[in-house]
């Protein structure tokens, strides 16, 4: 539709409420787990949590929202339009939880196993976080010059599975056992956003919004929420003007904690890179054709600003820019957006939220996410690389259910000074057909694992076994080194070895599937694009 565009203001159109409600509410919900994760699973101090991590946070929420409203007004200036409509953006949900429990509650576990104080194991997993949000930021700033390249090499299938194992038990599962322990809260919103993303029924109010008020309605009916005093003067006590302090001398001074945790920077970098050209041809299919090296750009930027100010959560574009364009949403509603997330922060209003909006109201938002984002690895890839999908999503899910184990085994009281994790547990477990060290193996470097083993699949099914053998031969070295797999008890966690040789037992059978993999370029050919033969029954 062509018209004419103001110039010099950014116009407010009808459909930047519907818009605003529906980026807000997921930026909402984001920041909610953010306050939920740090406070329960990391057992961050409000302080350091309002006073420095959300504020953060808004602020890079802002520089993205106000980077891309301004380049759909331009756009729009450009071609003549007033139907432009500014990419979504936000915090990254799925390295939002990758960091969480895959680098900063180990980060403190081995802090507390090392002797040192709870405070100086919050101030190592903190700044663990800032380090990995830094190197993640660093990654989608390089991948505005190379992400064509990075996208054409990583077969789609090894990228979704990785992505769909970390959503399907990280995010989905996780909330799914929740839903079910809170269960009128919880299926009853879970069936609202069901009803209204796969079945298309038309609420009285967006869908997101119905279930989150619905929710909020049953909780506190219901008294699942019931908040004490102690915990309102806490939250108001949060209340007030908090400008976060530059973080670079502690970044600097943590910047030998990039290299430990690659195994999940790198992966959770390139996915964000990769998915933000995804949902940049998904906008130009919807009409709005972006230029890909500002707006990656724009990504990265976001993220550096929030590790700088002592964030430890990437920013990203969001999927769904053509359903934002539909409800008419223009560029207003990304910097509006953008303002009253970052006034939220600022002014430590999140704290009372989070008493307000239990987050059993608006868990099943999320929950939709990770099953949203495991179907997407299906249906995006093609027919005969289901079988790579499946097995790129096996290692995140080994991963999740080494996390529950161990978690079981603490509250067991194994994991205490006098009764620490050790090799006796091993058998026990196994006496019971639990591989505890199958899980500890695949748990470390679990990323990195999925996306090889994936992609080794995609090439072989494509009969292209020298470029599969070098994706294991790749998994072998990385074994050797102790990157991945290779792994060593704590009093009460299990954490990667680096180290020469550490990985052996994985690396020889890498090695050896790779000479394997490599001797089929002999054997006779068939047709890949024909049905499999069926399995035996």
């Amino acid at each position: 539709m062509k018209g004419t565009t103001p110039t010099g203001r950014w116009p407010w159109q009808p459909g930047d409420l519907d818009g605003l409600l529906a980026l807000g509410l997921n930026n909402l919900i984001q920041i909610l787990l953010i306050v939920g994760l740090c406070r329960t699973v990391l057992g961050f101090p409000d302080g350091l949590i309002f006073g420095q991590i959300l504020p953060a946070a808004g602020l890079s929420i802002l520089v993205g929202n106000v980077a891309y409203a301004r380049m759909a007004h331009q756009l729009a200036g450009r071609e003549g339009r007033n139907d432009c409509t500014a990419l979504p953006y936000g915090i990254n949900t799925v390295s939002l939880f990758a960091y969480v429990f895959l680098v900063m509650l180990p980060v403190k576990l081995g802090a507390l196993n090392g002797g040192l104080s709870e405070a100086e194991a919050v101030s190592q997993s903190w700044h663990a976080g800032m380090v990995a949000c830094l190197g993640s930021g660093l990654i989608e700033t390089a991948g505005a010059t190379c992400a064509d390249r990075l996208r054409r090499w990583l077969p789609r299938a090894a990228l979704l599975s990785t992505l769909a194992g970390i959503a399907l038990g990280y995010i989905a599962l996780g909330f799914l056992l929740r839903t079910f322990a809170h269960p009128l809260v919880g299926l009853s919103t879970l069936a609202i956003i069901l009803l209204g993303y796969v079945a298309r029924v038309r609420w009285p109010l967006p869908t997101g919004l119905m279930a989150l008020l619905v929710g909020i309605v049953l909780a506190w009916g219901s008294g699942l929420t019931a908040p004490t005093t102690a915990a309102w003067s806490e939250s108001m006590a949060a209340v007030g003007f908090h400008i976060p302090a530059l973080q670079l001398r502690a970044l600097w001074e943590n910047r030998n904690e990039l290299l430990p945790w690659l195994g999940v920077i790198l992966p959770m970098g390139l996915f964000n890179v990769v998915g933000s050209l995804q949902n940049l041809e998904s906008a130009e299919a919807a009409g709005d054709a972006y230029p890909t090296h500002p707006c990656l750009l724009i990504d990265g930027i976001g993220t550096l600003v929030a590790a700088g100010l002592g964030s430890c959560f990437p920013t990203t574009l969001y999927i769904g820019h053509p359903g934002f364009k539909t409800l008419g949403a223009r560029s207003a509603y990304s910097w509006l957006n953008g303002l009253v997330m970052a006034g939220a922060c600022l002014l430590g209003l999140f704290g009372l939220l989070a008493l307000l909006i239990p987050i059993d109201a608006g868990m099943a938002i999320v929950l939709y996410l990770g099953v949203a984002m495991t179907a997407q690895a299906f249906e995006a890839t093609q027919g005969r690389h289901t079988p790579a999908v499946v097995l790129g999503l096996l290692p995140g899910l080994a991963g999740w259910g080494a996390q529950l184990l161990k978690a079981g085994l603490r509250t067991g009281g194994l994991g205490s000074g006098d009764q620490p994790f050790n090799e006796a547990i091993l058998p026990r477990l196994s006496s019971m057909d639990v591989w505890a060290d199958g899980l500890f193996a695949l748990e470390q470097g679990q990323i990195i694992t999925a996306m090889l083993l994936a992609a080794w699949l995609v090439y072989a099914i494509e009969q292209r076994f020298l470029a599969a053998s070098v994706c294991s031969g790749i998994t072998a070295v990385l074994a050797w080194f102790g990157v991945i797999h290779a792994w060593q008890f704590t009093s009460s966690d299990t954490t990667l070895e680096l180290g020469w040789g550490t990985g052996q037992p994985w690396a020889l059978a890498y090695a050896a599937v790779t000479v394997i993999t490599f001797l089929c370029r002999t054997a006779k050919k068939s047709d890949p694009t024909q049905p499999r033969s069926a399995p035996p029954r």
